[in-house]
């Protein structure tokens, strides 16, 4: 399983990014995937994740109303839509693919079992 993220770069506050996780396996295997983010000097944290139907979706308390994850199995894509950034979202993103947990969407980073490259994000004041 590989998962390729794509999207980031760099915004001012405010702005809009999409980021996109291409899965080189149907996405409707995983049971959840998830997006996390690493800033500098902090440890990787999770954003949102979506269960394997869509039906369930989680985000961190930081980014709720803000950000939207969404699925497309056909394209075995899974996106992140973040609007109104703020500086404090800068940062590192992964995507990561849990095989096993059921419906159950995790927030721990041990919990998911492939992960992504990461994309950079970078939000100016």
């Amino acid at each position: 399983v590989q998962l390729q993220a794509s999207g980031g770069g760099l915004v001012q506050a405010g702005g809009s990014l999409r980021l996109s996780c291409v899965s080189s396996t149907s996405v409707s295997s995983f049971a959840a995937m998830g997006w996390f983010r690493q800033a500098p000097g902090k440890e990787r944290e999770f954003v949102s994740g979506v269960n394997w139907s869509g039906g369930s979706k989680y985000y961190a308390d930081s980014v709720k109303g803000r950000f939207t994850i969404s699925r497309d199995n056909a394209k075995n894509t899974v996106y992140l839509q973040m609007n109104s950034l703020k500086p404090e979202d800068t940062g590192v993103y992964y995507c990561a693919a849990d095989l096993v947990g059921g419906s159950y969407v995790y927030t721990e980073v041990g919990e998911y079992d492939y992960w992504g490259q990461g994309t950079l994000v970078t939000v100016s004041s």
